[in-house]
């Protein structure tokens, strides 16, 4: 008898995991649905843009405020330096390079980005020395096909080992879907991007080195006795605007990534496909004014708020409140709302013992059809482990409902 009874404790121990399954798919379907005002302009019909991929989002709770064509991949021309520059100050982060470090101008450089190529380029002599805090400018402010490709060059010996490095760390700061082939944009089979890659990029850069993204907003640079001005129109049309950059291909059009600030929200756009430099400037600065007067900003859970619950087997209790570490905010449209949803979505159910301020999923906020917002959810307490009736009970249930895994959802 004794021997029969430990043996359905071990028994129920694993019923208990294996209803963990059932649960991690029934919380796929779990839902907080709450009525709130709001919608996507998007396809509320009240912007729209005349560009053929498009993204905006507000950066501090990264909303999605427009969308359009965002994951199609593009030739990202010389948007793809916010890449090259990302390497650099990574480098330069590391402490493997200074902004005094020298780096020698080769013929390939010189003939390739330089003065004979005839595109962006800040007129560096071949076989001179440049530091890389001036090489920086010359890219950033003169889009320097010259500046990447000594850079590259020198910091890893080749403009494609330097592209391997570029990939590498495209992917450990989530850009998922971008390659990268050389440091300049120039076209070259295989290199793309997506626009929601430039601007998970575009944030990232400003976060991660506050040191150096001022210089996306400098006016001017000269080089070798040539003045020349920075190439990002946003920064002389009075919209609040501080980068970061442009770029141009025959298949992918006039493209822009920018960013400006105005009474202390910041929005950050990505625009592609446009006919001119004309419109590309029209099109950047209306998206902005839009974005600036048509969204307020609106507190959806406040900090330690109780967002939802996450079911707990085998514990003295059988939920647990999840809550955020911050405020939940997100912005919305002024007039023509619609409707708010947000989904907890986690792997569960949780198992006891479970810790107090333990990751256990995600808020995701919809407006609309669009997927706007998601916010890693924690435990709000622990939750020990229950009595033998507690975790029998909690047992007997996968012995009971065992069919509801068949079902698919």
């Amino acid at each position: 008898m004794h021997l029969s009874f430990a043996m359905t404790v071990i028994d129920f121990q694993h019923r208990v995991r294996v209803l963990a399954e059932l649960f991690r798919i029934l919380a796929l379907c779990l839902t907080i649905t709450f009525a709130c005002s709001a919608g996507v302009a998007a396809q509320d019909g009240l912007f729209d843009t005349k560009a053929k991929q498009a993204l905006m989002i507000e950066d501090q709770t990264g909303t999605v405020l427009y969308a359009k064509s965002a994951d199609t991949l593009i030739e990202p021309a010389a948007l793809a330096k916010l890449m090259t520059m990302e390497v650099v100050f990574h480098e330069l982060k590391a402490g493997r390079i200074t902004l005094g470090t020298q780096y020698t101008v080769s013929e390939n450089a010189w003939r390739t980005g330089g003065a004979p190529s005839g595109g962006s380029t800040m007129f560096a002599k071949l076989k001179s020395s440049i530091s890389v805090g001036d090489l920086i400018q010359g890219v950033i402010v003169q889009s320097a096909n010259d500046g990447c490709i000594i850079l590259a060059e020198g910091i890893a010996g080749s403009e494609a080992k330097f592209a391997d490095m570029m990939n590498a760390r495209a992917r450990e700061i989530g850009l998922k879907s971008s390659t990268f082939v050389n440091s300049t944009g120039l076209p070259a089979p295989e290199q793309r991007v997506s626009l929601t890659d430039l601007i998970t990029l575009a944030r990232h850069i400003k976060r991660e080195y506050p040191e150096y993204y001022p210089i996306y907003a400098q006016d001017n640079f000269t080089w070798n006795n040539i003045f020349q001005r920075n190439r990002n129109p946003l920064l002389r049309l009075d919209i609040g605007a501080d980068g970061m950059g442009t770029g141009y291909t025959e298949q992918s059009g006039y493209g822009i990534v920018g960013s400006a600030e105005r009474s202390g929200r910041r929005y950050i756009v990505a625009l592609s496909g446009l006919a001119s430099d004309k419109e590309r400037a029209e099109e950047a600065k209306r998206i902005f004014d839009w974005a600036f007067q048509a969204f307020e900003e609106i507190e959806v859970f406040a900090t330690n708020e109780t967002i939802g619950e996450a079911s707990v087997f085998g514990g003295i209790k059988s939920a647990v409140a999840l809550k955020a570490h911050e405020k939940v905010s997100l912005l919305v449209p002024v007039a023509n709302r619609d409707r708010l949803k947000a989904h907890v979505v986690y792997q569960g159910p949780l198992i006891a013992p479970v810790k107090a301020d333990q990751p256990a999923g995600t808020l995701k906020i919809w407006i609309g059809d669009e997927l706007v917002q998601q916010t890693p959810v924690y435990t709000a307490e622990a939750v020990e482990v229950g009595n033998l009736k507690k975790r029998t009970v909690d047992a007997l249930l996968e012995a009971t409902t065992g069919w509801v895994r068949q079902l698919k959802f």
